[in-house]
């Protein structure tokens, strides 16, 4: 590949009253530049991943990351745009704009979600499936996956330590983590139990295995591989895969999240590695029941036995491939347009060195990403190594 991030920037994940998209994209945008030792200036194109659907009245977006700097102005910015999935969207994208000639792509996602009426980000969020079939879904979004992993234990049987363990594993892991909104260590038996303060929400999923609303901001700077060199830090893509599947559920097995093997067979095939080449994962646990279909979709797991990579440990910090150490969605929240861009900052953090203290892994050289819009509709991979 020749692409590399050299700079990024990362806000807390959480609920903030006294910000707005425009104040977080551009604390973002100006923190990855100034990680980059770039000036404003330097940049030749700009990327913007906010999804929105009706969370911000503003909804042209893409020229709020020229607020951040005058020298910004006149620049190419573009908003991009896939469900969940749009993070990973645009910094795909602002990889093209690196191969196509561009020397420095400013990538940012964004989404302020808490200043929206509960009922109301339901809505929002439901719009991400396909309306004809799902969209008087009771519970919105999670009752979409709510039937998944209905249909998940009808076929496979009763999963719910599985999931408990999933949650429990997540939120241990974002303790460490000073970017995500939850930092708490709740234990498998919080998670396991139906209580007041962990109901059920939809189907077999408790309030402990969905992700959280959130606000806030990620950014990257991105160049090419040979410019990177003479960078202060650099990591680079391997490898990058794009799947996207049919929108509505009726026409595929939606058990085989197929895109998200696609995706991962694609980008593990163009890195000439396998998965267990890889250090560790961040991955798309918008629900429980996500992570632990992922975990057979990407190959980990034969079909219908997910729950023995969690059960067995592999998956734990500790385990032989940690997924999420960063605690996943599950811990730091999902700001739907952040999320993917937040991805690709924690992955190179950690390759770098540069994770927070408790949450840094040993020695980590090839870091897999998989970003998920929808119910495995857009599925992105991404595998990113430290520079040479």
């Amino acid at each position: 590949m020749t692409a590399s991030i050299v700079g990024w920037a990362h806000t807390p994940f959480g609920k903030f009253d006294a910000e707005t998209v425009e104040s977080l994209v551009t604390r973002v945008a100006n923190e990855a530049l100034t990680d980059a030792g770039i000036s404003a200036g330097d940049v030749d194109e700009i990327l913007l991943g906010h999804f929105n659907a009706g969370f911000s009245p503003q909804d042209f977006t893409a020229s709020l990351v020229l607020q951040a700097d005058p020298q910004l102005r006149f620049k190419p910015a573009t908003r991009v745009e896939n469900a969940c999935a749009t993070g990973s969207a645009a910094v795909h994208q602002g990889i093209r704009a690196v191969q196509t000639g561009a020397k420095f792509v400013l990538v940012v996602g964004v989404e302020q979600m808490t200043k929206t009426p509960g009922p109301e980000i339901g809505r929002n969020l439901l719009r991400a499936s396909y309306l004809p079939e799902d969209g008087d879904t009771p519970g919105g979004f999670a009752g979409v996956f709510g039937k998944i992993a209905q249909g998940y234990f009808q076929k496979y049987g009763d999963q719910s330590d599985a999931l408990a363990m999933i949650a429990a594993k997540n939120h241990k892991n974002g303790v460490a983590n000073p970017y995500a909104q939850m930092r708490k260590d709740f234990g498998f038996e919080f998670c396991r139990a139906e209580s007041d303060k962990n109901p059920f929400v939809a189907g077999p999923l408790k309030r402990t295995d969905c992700s959280l609303v959130s606000d806030g901001a990620a950014a990257l700077v991105l160049t090419d591989a040979e410019t990177a060199k003479t960078m202060g830090k650099a990591v680079n893509f391997r490898a990058t895969a794009h799947a996207q599947d049919f929108l509505p559920m009726s026409k595929r097995d939606i058990l085989q999240f197929e895109g998200c093997t696609v995706a991962w067979q694609r980008a593990l095939e163009q890195a000439g590695a396998k998965l267990s080449d890889l250090s560790f994962v961040e991955t798309h646990d918008c629900f429980t029941v996500a992570e632990l279909i992922e975990y057979e979709a990407m190959g980990l797991t034969p079909r219908g036995q997910g729950a023995r990579a969690i059960m067995e440990g592999w998956t734990l910090k500790d385990g032989k491939l940690p997924i999420n150490p960063s605690g996943g969605l599950k811990a730091k929240g999902h700001p739907i347009g952040a999320t993917g861009v937040s991805m690709h900052v924690m992955s190179a953090m950690q390759l770098t060195g540069q994770a927070p203290e408790g949450m840094q892994l040993k020695n980590p050289e090839l870091a897999g990403i998989f970003n998920m819009g929808g119910a495995a509709v857009a599925n992105y991979v991404s595998l990113l190594e430290p520079a040479k």
